[in-house]
């Protein structure tokens, strides 16, 4: 079976990806890269909910000049995204660009793509060779009749062999499509024939409701065999949006510790308290706590305390009345409106 270990390992600024490290969480900022005040407000915000890698548009020559700046006022290392136009890139590089993202094919000739290589090959800096499903070349479609799996891991590989025949290996690779269960198979393709790390994501997943189930079942696919180095939620919506999601799926699937993981139940006719309220406020509540646990909140005291057993601590509802219980034992019982400040007052005090 794959495994992270097998990538080979690549500098970020100060982050390291590939070779078992720890998967990255990254975003990209909405805002105009030009607005220097709005776009590292935004990081800032990325930060403080997680975000270990951010990537921002250089899609003008005034948004990749103001990337010197924004670089200096936030604290996790800065890519650069740039289509089409290889001064851009270049620009990048030099106001700061930890990492730039481009496609080679859409950049085009070879003496552009080569003055883009050079300028990272000087500052050391990698180049995410970025591919997908609207981005494949005519002849790739034309043979596979369409976009396929195979089409686009063939359309990854050579843009890596076009740079390496430039002396360049410094690499990382995406290959996007919006297509759940292809990209799942051209990642799994395309690990088994490179070692460069991949960032990996669902593109296009839409909305946060339709781009979280897509992409929570697309990412469980490619990171439960041992593929993916950094990670991308892509959501339109609130980017804060993309790094809640990312944490839960890395936890979910035992990638990622650190955090309280907050479980409910669905609600049912035995529910005497509006618990679809009270367990949206709890995960709200407990997002900023430096606990590793399990907190439960459920719906009755018929079952509360036997259902949170696995938990570390818990609450049910009941009529007028809520319990607060620790590891499956009922410790106190508050009236209704105490229940959650009642938690907070045991998470506040927490000690195993």
């Amino acid at each position: 079976m794959f495994t992270r270990e097998h990538t080979r390992c690549v500098k970020i600024a100060d982050r390291t990806i590939g070779g078992g490290h720890p998967i990255l969480i990254q975003s990209m900022t909405n805002t105009r890269t030009e607005d220097v005040e709005a776009t590292v407000s935004q990081i800032l915000r990325l930060e403080k909910a997680g975000c270990e890698l951010i990537r921002c548009t250089a899609a003008t020559m005034e948004g990749a000049e103001a990337l010197s700046e924004i670089k200096k006022r936030i604290h996790i290392p800065l890519i650069a995204d740039i289509h089409f136009d290889y001064r851009l890139a270049i620009a990048a590089i030099e106001h700061g660009a930890d990492k730039i993202r481009i496609n080679p094919g859409n950049i085009g000739s070879d003496d552009r793509v080569r003055a883009v290589v050079d300028a990272a090959k000087e500052r050391g800096i990698p180049i995410r060779v970025g591919v997908n499903s609207g981005s494949l070349e005519k002849e790739i479609l034309n043979r596979y009749g369409g976009v396929t799996a195979q089409g686009l891991v063939e359309s990854a590989l050579e843009k890596c062999r076009r740079i390496e025949s430039m002396n360049y290996d410094n690499l990382v690779v995406s290959i996007k499509s919006s297509d759940v269960l292809m990209c799942a198979d051209a990642y799994e393709r395309f690990a088994e024939q490179s070692d460069y790390p991949l960032h990996v994501g669902i593109t296009e997943a839409g909305t946060l409701y339709s781009g979280n189930i897509k992409s929570a079942i697309g990412l469980s696919l490619i990171l439960s065999k041992g593929i993916g180095d950094t990670i991308r939620v892509s959501l339109t919506g609130d980017p804060l949006e993309e790094i809640r999601s990312a944490k839960l799926i890395l936890r979910t699937l035992g990638l990622r510790k650190g955090g309280i993981e907050v479980v409910s139940c669905p609600t049912c006719g035995r529910t005497r308290i509006d618990l679809i309220s009270l367990a949206a406020q709890v995960e709200e509540m407990v997002r900023d706590y430096p606990l590793e646990i399990k907190v439960a909140v459920m719906g009755c005291v018929v079952n509360g305390p036997g259902e949170a057993r696995e938990a570390d601590i818990g609450i049910a509802g009941g009529l007028k009345e809520g319990l607060l219980i620790r590891h499956g034992e009922v410790i106190r019982k508050v009236p209704e409106e105490k229940i959650l400040e009642t938690l907070k007052q045991e998470l506040d005090n927490w000690q195993e």
